[in-house]
């Protein structure tokens, strides 16, 4: 079953008289229960495509569906209402807020679900401890290492149960050791049943943990590595 599902999707911007067609008719489906990454260099689509795929941005044409609904035209107010229920986010550059605590950027996501005070905070301090970071729950983020920050913006990922967790380079600013230690932590939530998709420009990290890989080119799908099988786009 979809859980997320791309047909013939754009993204075009205009700059003066010129078109950037940043995605250019792509189809991406992601089964529930699969990881996927999305692949290719800097300028490929990649991170469009993902803005598209997590519905922080609309197509210029074409269809996206979330769990066989049709999302490509809704209102921002409700785009962000399903966003908080059904999908987590993981930056690269981590997004925590500067003048929340660890715990309070968790506790976050949970407020604009309507979630009372208690139940944010027995939630945050469960998914804090989740990460290993139970003894740094009163840090602010600059009191933290990257590796710290990015484990925090998981357990914020993570706050509304979400079904799929879209991760942005989420090992972009990590040294080697710390990125490895997070996407282990990706695939142990992967195997538990989350669904995830990430980004990324590193074909090894990509081909070591993902099970789905859309190689992307000038704003198209190149091909699609399943497992051990590959078909190139005719």
């Amino acid at each position: 079953m979809n859980i997320i599902e791309l047909k013939n999707v754009a993204k075009y911007y205009e700059m003066g008289e010129t078109t950037v067609k940043a995605v250019d008719g792509v189809d991406i489906q992601v089964e529930k229960g699969d990881f996927v990454a999305i692949m290719g260099p800097s300028g490929s689509g990649k991170s469009t495509s993902m803005n598209l795929v997590g519905s922080l941005d609309l197509p210029t044409k074409g269809t996206i569906y979330l769990d066989g609904r049709d999302i490509s035209h809704l209102e921002e107010s409700e785009l962000a209402q399903i966003r908080g229920k059904k999908i987590g986010f993981i930056f690269q550059s981590f997004n925590l807020i500067p003048n929340l605590t660890a715990k309070e950027n968790v506790m976050l996501p949970m407020l604009f679900q309507g979630k009372s005070r208690e139940e944010r905070e027995v939630k945050a301090e469960e998914l804090m401890k989740l990460v290993s970071l139970g003894d740094r729950m009163d840090h602010y983020p600059n009191q933290l290492s990257g590796g710290q920050q990015q484990r925090v913006a998981i357990a914020r990922a993570l706050a509304n149960d979400p079904e799929v967790i879209l991760a942005d380079e989420p090992t972009g600013n990590l040294d080697t050791k710390t990125g490895e230690m997070v996407m282990n932590f990706l695939e142990e939530l992967n195997r538990k049943g989350t669904t995830i998709i990430m980004v990324t420009h590193d074909p090894q990290r990509a081909e070591a943990h993902a099970r789905t890989i859309y190689w992307m080119k000038d704003g198209k799908i190149d091909r699609v590595t399943r497992k051990k099988q590959s078909t190139k786009k005719k």
